[in-house]
């Protein structure tokens, strides 16, 4: 046959004489050719069956594969996988119905909690937004409750109120247990789908079952509102001979920074003799919020060394110039946590300032916040942090300087806050004290100048 097929072309008749030659040669190759080719297409066959997947992944089935990679490649202890049998977790989960977003979700939980590890957790996307507005350091809805959780015992506990919040206005302080929200226990639900509990739309309530530091259970019911988060707070202290700066600070959110900088210079304009930096309640927030206002204070001195999976990096050292190098006291207490805490033992390693008040919470570990491909968010602890002198603060906090007496004022900053006047009668001896020591100095080097002024008459 005279024709191409490179090419769709009509092709010349045939003529069978053309091929009378070759017909007993392609008749003898036939049996052996149909056995080839059937083989092929046996192999064919089993070829496609063999490289297709079992089965295809639904969007909630890629939302948990999407979370373990996170956690795989990031997590801070990774011999913890081959003790809760990680790589068995994803497939336990993937095994599960999960035919939506909220399957997906409970499958992901189910997966994390072997870890034991309360602060790395699914954020569902309503959690995850109030957790970013947070940071960014706008209003939220709903008690103004910061919580933590205990490792030694899983218990939900109260970290801080909000100031201005329905819990602080109720009188929750720090270390109080959360036993029930609605009915439910914290521990069964976990710290996440705890806090997402508390929130709410403003008006509604919710019933809260407490167990406060002094042991004693109480129940009450919290009625939920919009609570300004105004993280950094101001005034000036005057008395019969000095003037302090006052500066509070209760969460290190995104514009923190800032506003602690112009706060700064305000008062460094207004001659301030000395400053108290008062961090109770402040449950953390950003690291990298912490960092910078810690660098508004120190100069040229270590802030914290961090401790990833792999190795512990340098230490994170402030730049040469300060805002403030004045004299200095900072209150803490139990609510002072995480990136406050890495503040708080930067200044008292480097004896850039005395702690004052209670021990502080004991929160050493650094998270990652992750979008997730839903809008859901995951949080993961890829770090914890040492203080300069190397203490991990870890379940442990910090100790402060000077512990002033209990029962803790339950109003920060204000006229009646018995810790805001200690502070200011050390910060008033601590400049007393200095003073007369310049004094000292002058009149030694006086002493010294007329002796070398007589030795030469």
């Amino acid at each position: 046959m005279h024709c191409t097929f490179k090419y769709l072309t009509r092709c010349a008749p045939w003529s069978p004489q053309k091929i009378n030659p070759m017909l007993s040669s392609v008749k003898s190759l036939t049996k052996p050719l149909q056995r080839l080719f059937a083989v092929l297409i046996s192999f064919g066959i089993l070829f496609q069956v063999f490289t297709q997947p079992a089965f295809a992944l639904n969007d909630g089935q890629l939302l948990v594969i999407e979370a373990w990679n996170q956690v795989n490649a990031g997590y801070l202890d990774p011999k913890k996988f081959d003790e809760i049998q990680w790589k068995k977790l994803r497939q336990k989960a993937l095994e599960k119905p999960i035919n939506n977003s909220q399957q997906a979700y409970s499958a992901i939980e189910a997966m994390l909690l072997p870890l034991g590890d309360p602060y790395t957790r699914l954020l569902r996307p309503v959690d995850y937004e109030a957790m970013k507005k947070s940071n960014i350091g706008s209003e939220i809805n709903g008690v103004g409750l910061q919580l933590g959780a205990r490792k030694e015992d899983g218990d939900i506990v109260v970290i801080s109120p909000l100031e201005g919040s329905p819990a602080s206005d109720a009188g929750i302080t720090s270390g109080t247990i959360i036993k029930k929200v609605n009915g439910q226990s914290p521990k069964q639900l976990g710290l996440e789908a705890t806090a997402a509990k508390l929130r709410g739309q403003t008006g509604t309530q919710v019933i809260v079952e407490l167990e406060q530091p002094d042991n004693e259970i109480k129940e009450i019911s919290l009625e939920r509102r919009s609570v300004d988060l105004r993280p950094v707070r101001t005034k000036r202290i005057r008395n019969e001979s000095h003037t302090f700066g006052y500066l509070r600070i209760t969460q290190f959110s995104e514009g923190v920074p800032e506003q602690v900088k112009e706060a700064l210079e305000e008062l460094s304009g207004k001659e301030i003799d000395g400053l108290i930096l008062d961090l109770r309640n402040n449950s953390g927030g950003l690291v990298s919020s912490g960092l910078a206002v810690a660098d508004d204070f120190l100069s040229n001195m270590p802030i914290v060394e961090t401790k990833k999976r792999d190795s512990i990096n340098d230490p994170i050292s402030s730049g040469l110039e300060t805002i403030y190098d004045g004299p200095m006291v900072t209150l803490v207490n139990e609510g002072t946590a995480s990136a406050s805490e890495i503040l708080a033992g930067a200044l008292q390693d480097n004896k850039r300032s005395e702690l004052i008040g209670n021990k502080t919470f004991g929160k050493g570990l650094i998270q990652s916040l992750t979008n997730l491909s839903d809008g859901s968010g995951l949080a993961v602890t890829v770090a914890s942090y040492l203080t300069p002198s190397g203490r991990d603060i870890q379940n442990l906090g910090i100790d402060p300087d000077r512990l002033l007496e209990m029962p803790e004022p339950l109003n920060p900053g204000s006229d009646e806050d018995r810790w805001l006047l200690d502070a200011e009668l050390i910060m008033q001896a601590t400049l007393d004290k200095e003073e007369v020591s310049e004094k000292l100095s002058k009149e030694t080097l006086v002493k010294e100048e007329q002796l070398i002024s007589q030795e030469i008459e």
